[in-house]
Order: C-alpha cells, then structure tokens, then sequence
C-alpha cells in the first residue's frame, strides 16, 4: 500500500478494528493500512492502552498529539533568501516570477532554477492571504457594474479597425445581466448604457455598486469618494444609491467582475463580428439564451429564472426619463468661448479666466458661473464649429462686427453724396481692407458735424486722395471751410500731368472700375 497521509477517524478505525482481533495481515490485505505501518500502530497502542477494549478510544486531538511526528528540519536553505527584499518589491509592482527569476540571474548572477522563486512566492502568498466574506443581496437591492475589454471592430467612418469595452450590469440576487458592447468610456456612454440597463431589466435597484472609473468618480477615496457631477444628477433622477468600491479593491464586486470573464471566455471566442450593431445583436441573443438559462454556480439556479421573482422589488422606472447630461468644469479663454467636446461656445467677457460649468445635453450646451446661468447654446457636433452671442463680446469687437461695409455705406448716405462716394471708394480697393477706415470717417461726423465731413470729403475727393487720414488733416486743419481756389498754373504741368513715363495719378489707386 502507497505511503500516505491518515486521518485521525481512519486511525480510529483501524484501532477498532485491531481491537476486534485483526491482525496486522489482514488489515493490510483489506487495504486499510500497510504492514509496517499497522506494527508501529499496533506497538504505540499498546503503550497507551488504546486496544484495550474496556477503555473509550481517544479523541481525535489527543490522538493526533499522541500520533503527532516532530516536524523534519529543511535539509537546505533556499536559494533565495539573500534576494528576499528585492522580490517582495517586484512582486507588489505586479512583476510576474518568470521576469522575477531572468531579472536574478541578469542582475545578480543567480544560478538557481526557477521552481525555487516559484515555491518561495507560494510561501509568501500563504502568509498574505487574507479571509474574504460572501456578500449576500436581497432581491433588488444592488446591481454591480463594470467594463471589460471588447472585441475589435472595423469602423465605417474612419475605416480603421477600433478597440471596444464591454459594458455589464448584473443584478447581484438573481445574477441576470445587462451587457453592450460600446466603443468608449465617456460619461455620455456610462449614462446611457446605465439607462439601456434599467430598460431592459424593467427597473431600478436600490444601489449600484461600481470600480472608481473616471466616467463616474472624481476622486477615488475609502471614505468620502467625490462623484462625477453628471452620474449624481442620473442617480437622483433613477432614485439610486452610489456605492463605490474602495480603491484598489476589486473583490468588493466580484460578482459582476466574474460576469465579464464570462463574457470575454464564452461569448467572444469563435465569434465574428461586422459590426458594432451585428456584435450588439449576437450579445442581446447571448444574453437571454445562454447566460440566462445556465445553471449559476453559485445560486444553482437560472438566471432568468430567478429574475422573475427578483423584478417585483425593482423600482419603478419614473414617468419621464431624467434627460441625460454631462457636466464638464471649462475655463473661459481670452477669445471669450470655452471648448467642449471639440467645439466652441461663447460666454460673456467679464467671467474670461474663470472656470465655468458646463453642462451638456444631447440637443443644449448650458453655462453657469457657480449657480447663475450665464449662457445657453444649441449643442454642436461638427468638429471645430463656433456658436457666438455677439452680446458676449466686448463693445469694441461688437462694435467691429456690427459696423460692416453696408451698415458704413448707409450712415454715409444719410451724411452726404460725397461722403458716401469715398466711402465707396475704399471699398473698392481690391488689396487692402478698409473697413476700419470706412469707420473712422463715420466716427469723424460725430466729432466735427456731419456737414464739415461732408465738406472734407468732397475736398479729398477732389484732390483725389480718399483717405481717412487726408479726410481727418482737412478738418483738423479746417480746410474744409476754405473755398475752392483752381490749382495753380505751373510751367512743368503739362509735361507731368500725367502723361509723364514714371508719373502715377493717385486717383487710380482708389476710383479704378
């Protein structure tokens, strides 16, 4: 018989049996016990007693005290005991034993196989575990979410092959789940699958127990976690409950973190996908058929069997959906807008360089400076596109704006044909921009009166010079109230009249067709 390790009630066993007056041949004949092994037995026994049929057998702990071999020293110390610091810290890093043992033998020379890291990092495992405790829910009182890695899907738009998560919602009673397959994890992705999942499943639990992605918590903390603005505006719309896991503690939703291995190893495997829709649809059908109508491991029942029993205590989903938003904290910048999303969404100058919040629904862009709406836009969703309220821009930039070439040409009508001339003038220019002077001629009747431009224009015009500078020297100067006098006669008029070879008619410059 092979060499193993007995029980005490098996020890107890061949005691009675002993007792009853089976001899050591035959006990190791009806394979209870070798030879050997039932003459050492038979010899303690009887100088305890224990086969003395008047007498109780021990109990098991004084017989295993009785029985109880001292425990044989190491024949050798391990091999790496010297390193045994530098392995603790590589293996709280998440450094695997294989890369652990090439990194002694690159750094250090060891010579030692690799089954001594091995039993050394079983040993140090033993002494760290620590107990865990099942976690019981009652019938709708949480649900636990998480994402996992998706499939691989080719995406129409940019023709390129994306990466994917898959979302999973299971109800922590009955074990049914809610899982979509989505191509990111924004806040706009988190809300609407949370809002897909409580559709499906017909209501809502009492919490929702979650990791700390950033989708959802802000500040990851063991006792006062800050949660995400636009996830605590849905729960309160869906009347739930946050529970965050403690950072860096998984196994507090090990429930849902077991549904989306079971995803990854039994739905994605051997499957193909042409698209995000087809690998939504497949899932959908995966998840009523054969994860519903497994037998759970841990319930021993179906899923969807005992979800029919669980959906009474779901809450009831409201009359009207609580519109999904995001909220976003954006910083109002110099050119008074603030960006989201890719675009651009103007807020009034007096707020630039403070932080703003934003918050974004499918169809409104809101503003608000703490608690005072300061801004509201229609949302955008062509990458780059602006959308401006000119009364959140400065006066000057307003003002520029809303003086334009045909607002200029008609105040210059009401002032006059010859203001209106020049101003027609400087328009046509084909090269430079002229509105700014176009404006500064306007401005100049506010200072001077309106008949004096008018008066200064038809001087530059006649000069042919029709400039805001010749216009604004004319009436600082009041040339403008001199009369006409014809220009002078000149001995060299006529050779450089303008027939010259190198002579240039400024007039051109400014009244060509």
């Amino acid at each position: 018989m092979p060499n193993r390790r007995f029980e005490m009630h098996q020890y107890r066993h061949i005691l009675s049996r002993m007792r009853l007056g089976e001899t050591d041949r035959q006990l190791a004949k009806a394979g209870w016990i070798g030879r050997k092994k039932a003459a050492a037995l038979r010899e303690h026994a009887l100088r305890e007693g224990w086969l003395n049929a008047a007498r109780p057998l021990p109990e098991d702990a004084a017989l295993a005290e009785a029985l109880r071999r001292p425990t044989p020293r190491a024949s050798s110390v391990s091999s790496v005991l010297a390193y045994k610091d530098e392995i603790l810290s590589w293996r709280e890093q998440g450094v695997q034993g294989v890369a652990i043992h090439q990194a002694l033998v690159r750094k250090h020379g060891f010579t030692g196989h690799y089954s001594a890291v091995r039993r050394f990092l079983q040993q140090q495992e033993k002494k760290t575990r620590k107990p865990t405790v099942m976690l019981d829910f009652a019938p709708g009182e949480a649900a636990q979410v998480d994402f996992g890695a998706g499939p691989k899907l080719l995406d129409p738009r940019v023709g390129q092959v994306l990466p994917t998560s898959i979302f999973v919602m299971t109800l922590c009673w009955s074990r049914h789940q809610y899982a979509e397959i989505v191509t990111d994890q924004t806040v706009a992705s988190w809300l609407s699958c949370h809002r897909r999942a409580f559709e499906f499943f017909g209501g809502v639990p009492s919490k929702v127990v979650i990791d700390n992605p950033k989708c959802a918590i802000t500040r990851a903390c063991y006792h006062d976690p800050e949660v995400q603005r636009s996830y605590a505006e849905f729960a309160e719309g869906y009347s739930f409950l946050i529970s965050p896991c403690p950072p860096r503690d998984p196994q507090k939703k090990g429930i849902v973190e077991s549904g989306v291995k079971y995803a990854k190893k039994n739905f994605l495997p051997l499957r193909d996908f042409r698209d995000l829709f087809d690998a939504n649809g497949q899932l959908h059908e995966w998840v009523l058929g054969t994860a519903g109508q497994r037998l759970h491991g841990t319930t021993k029942e179906k899923p969807l069997v005992r979800f029919e029993a669980e959906r009474a205590f779901l809450s009831a989903l409201p009359d009207i959906p609580p519109e999904l938003a995001s909220w976003k904290k954006v910083a109002l910048h110099g050119n008074c807008h603030v960006q989201f999303d890719k675009c651009f969404y103007s807020a009034p100058f007096r707020w630039i360089g403070e932080k703003l919040w934003l918050r974004a629904s499918a169809s409104v862009v809101r503003l608000y400076r703490e608690h005072e709406l300061v801004a509201v836009h229609p949302r955008l969703l062509r990458p780059g596109a602006k959308c401006t309220t000119p009364e959140h821009l400065p006066p000057d930039a307003i003002a520029y704006l809303m003086r334009d070439p045909q607002w200029c040409l008609k105040q210059a009508e009401a002032i006059g044909p010859a203001t209106h001339a020049l101003l027609e003038a400087l328009f046509r220019d084909r090269v430079l921009d002229h509105l700014k002077a176009a404006q500064g001629v306007i401005r100049l009747g506010e200072r001077f009166g309106n008949e004096r431009l008018e008066a200064a224009a038809k001087r530059a015009l006649d000069h042919g010079d029709p400039r805001y500078r010749t216009v604004k020297t004319i009436l600082d100067r009041g040339l403008d109230q001199l009369a006409d006098e014809p220009a002078p006669d000149s001995p060299l008029a006529e050779p450089y009249g303008g027939a010259g070879r190198y002579c240039r008619d400024t007039r051109q410059m400014f009244l060509f067709p």
